[in-house]
């Protein structure tokens, strides 16, 4: 049997140090909330493989689902010969995005290239050149995904130069009464400094960031947003890609706030765990790109495609919209009332949440933003049988993304747990100190 360490040193020779690891634990097989690694130790899982599996892992409908087109058609490139999964989904998820106006779908393979494809199709149908998005937001990997992304570090290191007629404006502060209208001036001044806004094809944003720090946009600023696209005629693109799929107590984040974007790009939980990414948008905008413009040898496979299917009929079987909200609020709570007790010497900063999307800051005594701890805390999860995943700009956010299907026993549990962690790292940090 291998173990974690031999694996790890395997890794070490095998894998480039750029693909990071959160932790040097080897997941064997996993069931709902639980990963099991190669050693048979157990783990609850918080983290949710960054929230991809809100069906949990392994759901038994998306695995029938996936047998049963396994035996069927595994690839057959839908650009060259389609298939019906993929227009069953299609004209599903084109009735549960947010806009009552006919609307059109694009598969493809990850969330990165679901956020290239939609600021293609913008500009297509635009005519323009530019993209507009914010300090903090994390778009992907690739080349324009790295040119969106508001976050320097690890992501953009060594990587430049970036595609050009990219521009970003700061993020509502949440700390200022006015941050949202202190972030449309910033955006005004854009206008009047860098790109006129009748050259903007896109202004593309996460309705809560997920690298960024599980940051909330105001619901008044994502108005704002839309109206200054619709006086502008400016894609509204809204990257759900994170926040969707009933992590925020509803099908998508932005229907808190009431804004109907133009695209939505989709990926993670959407097929729990299997790869595929989506783009929806109104019909006219879908379709400015000539035929052989979008698509993708893999892109919308047939077996990504049963189990997206798999997971929407699992989403509404079993509720997981109302799920999500009961996870979110009895952990803010439970945060909430940890921070009241002030164990910890001050040490929990501002505590956020979007239904079951929940984060909360690591502080230092003076408040400052502490990152050792975070990443201390992280560490002594895992010691303690969790995964517990960190984000932010300054790294000292932990991020909770619970499969919205666990035993309410284990997410009890999860509250006495972190309470634990973080005294043990507190504790440790201070005898190193």
């Amino acid at each position: 049997m291998s173990s974690n360490a031999s694996l790890h040193q395997r890794r070490g020779a095998a894998v480039p140090r750029g693909v990071g690891n959160a932790f040097a634990v080897y997941a064997k097989s996993a069931n709902n909330s639980e990963i099991v690694d190669e050693e048979g130790k157990k783990y609850i899982d918080f983290a949710g493989g960054i929230a991809v599996v809100n069906t949990g892992h392994c759901h038994p409908k998306v695995i029938a689902a996936v047998k049963e087109q396994v035996e069927n058609l595994t690839h057959a490139c839908f650009q060259v010969t389609p298939y019906e999964p993929y227009i069953r989904l299609a004209e599903r998820l084109n009735n549960l995005t947010p806009g009552d106006f006919a609307k059109k779908t694009i598969f493809l393979t990850t969330g990165a290239e679901a956020v290239e494809n939609a600021v293609k199709i913008a500009r297509a149908y635009t005519k323009r050149a530019g993209i507009i998005a914010f300090s903090g937001a994390f778009h992907g990997r690739t080349l324009m995904g790295m040119a969106l992304t508001g976050k320097y570090a690890p992501y953009k290191i060594g990587f430049g130069p970036f595609p050009t007629d990219v521009y970003h404006v700061p993020f509502p502060d949440p700390a200022l009464k006015d941050g949202g209208a202190a972030a449309l001036k910033q955006l005004d001044t854009l206008f009047k400094a860098d790109i006129g806004p009748d050259n903007v094809a896109a202004i593309i944003i996460e309705p809560v960031q997920g690298e960024g720090g599980f940051n909330i946009v105001p619901f008044e600023f994502m108005q704002a947003l839309r109206e200054i696209c619709n006086k502008h005629g400016i894609v509204f693109i809204v990257d759900e890609i994170q926040s969707g799929f009933a992590r925020t107590g509803k099908m998508f984040a932005c229907e808190h706030s009431g804004v109907e974007p133009d695209l939505i790009t989709m990926a993670k939980s959407m097929a729990g765990g299997f790869p595929i990414s989506a783009v929806t948008g109104r019909a006219e905008i879908m379709d400015a790109p000539a035929p052989g413009g979008l698509g993708g040898t893999y892109a919308g496979s047939p077996i990504g495609c049963a189990a997206a299917n798999a997971v929407l009929d699992v989403m509404e079987e079993e509720n997981l919209l109302e799920r999500a909200n009961v996870i979110g609020k009895r952990m803010l709570e439970r945060l909430t009332e940890m921070k009241r007790k002030n164990s910890f010497g001050n040490r929990i900063g501002d505590i956020r949440g979007l239904g079951a999307m929940v984060a909360c800051e690591m502080v230092k005594s003076d408040g400052a933003p502490d990152a050792d701890l975070t990443k201390a805390v992280v560490a002594k999860a895992a010691e303690n049988g969790r995964s517990l995943p960190s984000c932010g700009v300054n790294a000292n956010v932990l991020r909770f993304l619970i499969p919205l299907t666990i035993p309410e026993k284990q997410r009890e549990q999860g509250g006495d747990f972190l309470e634990k962690t973080i005294g043990e790292a507190i504790e440790a940090s201070a005898k190193v100190a």
